[in-house]
């Protein structure tokens, strides 16, 4: 079943079974220790010590940006290459992509940290938040490297025909990452500086795994000596397709600095702490679609490149109605247990309840956010960057920021929790006209 060939001749379910649920559980598994690391800080450091994190996750999304954007590029080339029966150019994309990650790395790394207290304080930091923010990111940017390749590898790894050992990267990530954090943080007294030391040195045990599995001659594209040898045309192609997940995470970067910044007007810290634990509630959700487009690329990706156009669309048609069912749960979660689910991270009675109250206005159109995410997926793993790019930027730029600015004047807090389905909303309006347009055209 490691023949990417499988992917043009199996049945279309039995595919999306195969190479999405280790994807999904890898992404679920992450997802969790987010969330559980979260709930180690609100118990081991404290309400400050999730207000601290929630500042850095301006930073976490740029450090996910560029990685993402080599990754994305790379796993959808090599499918397609391979789809193409060009052993030797998804070989070449494998290169490509570990060069790029490294080069990356370095440099957002190094200028992110000499920068860091400049970054964090643009970014809605306190007096009080800094000096947590700045505990955390100083140890996981020491690890961009290290992060860069993993999940750069670990994407190609899946594409190429290995969806189970990529599952395992994660997996092995995050046990190590569970083990290691309460330790960390409660037996050392390393505080919130010690959750992201465990972040950095599970990543490290995780990419030892991937480079590993790319070394055997048993794998389907090995790294050669001449790895280090990046190409041109190569390296367009890469940043053309991962453009567009690229984009995206910049455009969250920006939404959460503004929301962070209206946050700290209309709520103060403590608003900003229950940002941080809505953030880890929906992104929980969003990450288990995305998950499940993993699964889907490489089957899209092989069957756009060997013509086979049906199977390219049962296979979307099937990702859409998982993708809703996925989000549906996660609305009906956060609708009937707002508190008892905020009251995990934390046992602030004033946290709980700005928490539990935005939650539950943010997840308003959190249903339709699946088909929206699978939609944007899908236009990246054909190669159509720019439909993918428009989408990605929608909800953000087009209809979140708006929101943001508008709102919080006539709703105050509330303001900024609406801005969220509202935007959702129109942004699936957006990404359903854009597949409908597409398909008319496909179809003539």
């Amino acid at each position: 079943m490691n023949d990417p060939h499988i992917l043009g001749t199996v049945r279309i379910d039995k595919l999306l079974l195969q190479y999405s649920i280790p994807a999904i559980i890898g992404m679920t598994i992450t997802s969790l220790y987010n969330i559980i690391d979260s709930i180690f800080i609100g118990h081991g450091v404290g309400p400050m010590g999730i207000a601290g994190l929630a500042i850095t996750f301006p930073l976490m999304n740029l450090v996910v940006a560029f990685c993402t954007m080599v990754s994305a590029g790379g796993s959808t080339i090599s499918s397609i290459r391979l789809g193409q029966k060009d052993l030797d150019g998804a070989t070449e994309v494998l290169s490509n992509t570990l060069m790029f990650c490294l080069v990356n790395a370095f440099v957002f790394g190094s200028l992110s940290f000499l920068f860091l207290d400049d970054i964090l304080r643009f970014f809605g930091a306190s007096n009080e938040t800094l000096p947590y923010a700045r505990d955390f990111m100083q140890v996981i940017l020491l690890g961009t490297p290290i992060t860069y390749i993993m999940i750069g590898l670990n994407n190609i790894m899946r594409a190429t025909g290995y969806p189970k050992k990529a599952m395992l990267t994660s997996m092995v990530t995050v046990v190590c990452n569970l083990i290691l954090a309460p330790i960390f943080i409660f037996q050392f007294d390393w505080g919130i500086r010690g959750a992201a030391t465990a972040t950095v040195i599970s990543q490290f045990i995780g990419m030892v795994w991937v480079v590993s599995h790319f070394l055997q001659k048993t794998s389907t594209i090995r790294l050669h000596r001449d790895f280090w040898k990046m190409k041109k045309h190569i390296i367009g192609s890469i940043l053309s397709i991962g453009m567009s997940p690229f984009l995206m995470n910049v455009t969250a970067c920006v939404i959460v600095i503004i929301v962070n910044n209206s946050l700290q007007q209309y709520g103060g810290d403590m608003a900003i702490g229950a940002y941080g634990i809505i953030n880890r509630l929906l992104v929980l959700y969003v990450m288990i679609v995305l998950g499940l487009t993993m699964g889907m690329q490489p089957i899209v990706g092989y069957n756009f490149g060997a013509q086979k156009h049906d199977r390219v669309k049962a296979t979307l048609r099937l990702t859409i109605l998982a993708g809703v069912c996925i989000t549906s749960t996660g609305f009906l979660i956060c609708e009937l247990f707002p508190n008892a689910i905020s009251a995990l991270f934390t046992s602030d009675d004033e946290l709980i309840g700005i928490a539990s109250r935005g939650v539950r206005i943010a997840v308003a159109i959190f249903p339709l956010v699946g088909a929206q995410i699978v939609i944007s997926n899908f236009f990246q793993s054909i190669g159509k960057a720019k439909i993918s790019i428009f989408l990605s930027l929608t909800r953000q730029l087009l209809y979140l920021l708006p929101g943001l600015l508008i709102f919080p004047h006539y709703f105050d807090l509330d303001g900024i929790w609406m801005s969220m389905p509202v935007s959702d909303f129109f942004a699936f309006l957006t990404a359903a006209v854009a597949l409908w347009i597409y398909i008319k055209k496909w179809k003539n």
